[in-house]
């Protein structure tokens, strides 16, 4: 064999040596077939890479996925349900909202008060000899400033009772005291008396005191809480329904009623069915801790007996027939209609009835109610009819 033979044979040796080499790589990774093996194949001259497993084709790759990734579910909208003193759709946490009733001062160094924008409901009747406090109720909504807070009378914790409210005030007569001691730890209301809570009030420099005494939406919850007052449902008979349509409403309007130093009235505005509120020289009364007009969508004026309370001669307080029956007047959409106010015991609500009988159906949204002596003088002026509708010549109803 000469020498080029024999170099021939050796190198087909070597290479026959490298197949088999190859072969039993490929053969000990027999999943490895098809694309994957293109791994395996190195460019000339370059050096080839020890046998390892390659990955699973059903195992996850570590290179970003190309799929974004799930959003975080969101949480669904609570349904919203009727607050049970103004018919308004609130979240059921609202609506379940325990109510606050807070004694307003209404002598003239106390305007403009704060809370009106706030309040559900708002009750006046006389205090002192004749002249007016407010009593605001909140439930559905809770209230930045409130004030000046006054004292306290019998006949607005009959009224406070029927919610069971958190009865905010400072101090009060000796037959009020003498009740809130009795009965002020939730029988009749929750006894929220400055004097014992003084922490939750402060006193005003802008004012002179006694109608400087504040507190807040927040500082009355808390007396709340410390009280053991709990949130709940709330059973409360009046009823409510939508706005008239404008084309509806009439144009003007106006009710207009007397205590012995303050003169109260309404205006009925069509454009927004409220009844813009003046106070005596206030020509529109504001709530100074929003700056708005106060404008509630109901006004009830109601007669009620007063007298004197007997408990001394100087502060002239009064006592009142809280529980019974008499005339009222109820104004909602622009319109007053004559009926009657009903209240059979002390904790039961004041309901309000038309002339056969029937419960009203005042406006969604917040009511005044003014509570009056009998003789008290009152006047209401009905708004212009609007003009009835006509349809537009060709117009086709469907």
């Amino acid at each position: 064999m000469n020498r080029v033979a024999v170099i021939g044979l050796a190198l087909l040796a070597i290479l026959g040596g490298l197949g088999l080499g190859m072969f039993a790589a490929a053969a000990s990774h027999p999943a490895a077939s098809g694309p994957a093996d293109s791994g395996l194949v190195a460019a000339a001259g370059s050096t080839l890479p020890s046998a390892q497993p390659l990955p699973s084709t059903t195992e996850p790759s570590s290179s970003p996925s190309a799929t974004p990734s799930a959003s975080p579910t969101p949480k669904p909208t609570p349904a919203l349900v009727p607050a049970p003193l103004t018919g308004r759709l609130v979240t059921p946490a609202a609506a379940a909202r325990h109510p606050i009733a807070v004694m307003i001062d209404d002598l003239s160094p106390a305007r403009p008060q704060s809370g009106f924008s706030s309040a559900s409901i708002v009750w006046q009747a006389p205090a002192e000899g004749g002249i007016p406090r407010y009593m605001m109720v909140f439930q559905e909504n809770i209230p930045t400033d409130v004030g000046p807070v006054r004292s306290s009378r019998y006949y607005y914790i009959a009224w406070a009772a029927e919610l069971r409210a958190l009865y905010a005030h400072a101090g009060g007569s000796p037959q009020a005291l003498a009740t809130l001691r009795a009965k002020g730890q939730g029988q009749l209301v929750y006894n929220a008396d400055q004097f014992r809570w003084g922490s939750q009030f402060r006193r005003v420099t802008t004012r002179f005191a006694p109608h400087n005494l504040y507190t807040t939406g927040k500082q009355l919850l808390r007396i709340g809480e410390l009280q053991g007052v709990k949130n709940g449902a709330i059973k409360w008979p009046w009823t409510f329904g939508p706005d008239l349509a404008p084309e509806l409403r009439p144009t003007g309007g106006r009710i207009e009623v007397a205590y012995l130093a303050n003169k109260i009235r309404y205006d009925y505005d069509a454009r927004t069915n409220t009844y813009l509120r003046s106070n005596s020289s206030e020509k529109k009364q504001i709530d100074a801790a929003t700056g708005t007009r106060v404008a509630p969508k109901n006004v009830i004026v109601m007669l009620m007996h007063f007298g004197p309370l007997g408990d001394d001669t100087h502060h002239h307080r009064l006592e009142a027939t809280v529980v019974g029956s008499g005339p009222a007047w109820i104004a909602t959409n622009g319109k007053t209609i004559q009926g009657t106010w009903k209240k059979t015991s002390l904790t039961s609500a004041t309901r309000f009835f038309d002339k056969k009988g029937k419960p009203v159906v005042l406006t969604v949204g917040q009511t005044f109610v003014q509570v009056m002596p009998y003789g008290s003088s009152m006047t209401f002026k009905a708004g212009k009819a609007p003009a009835p509708f006509v349809r537009p010549a060709g117009k086709t109803a469907f």
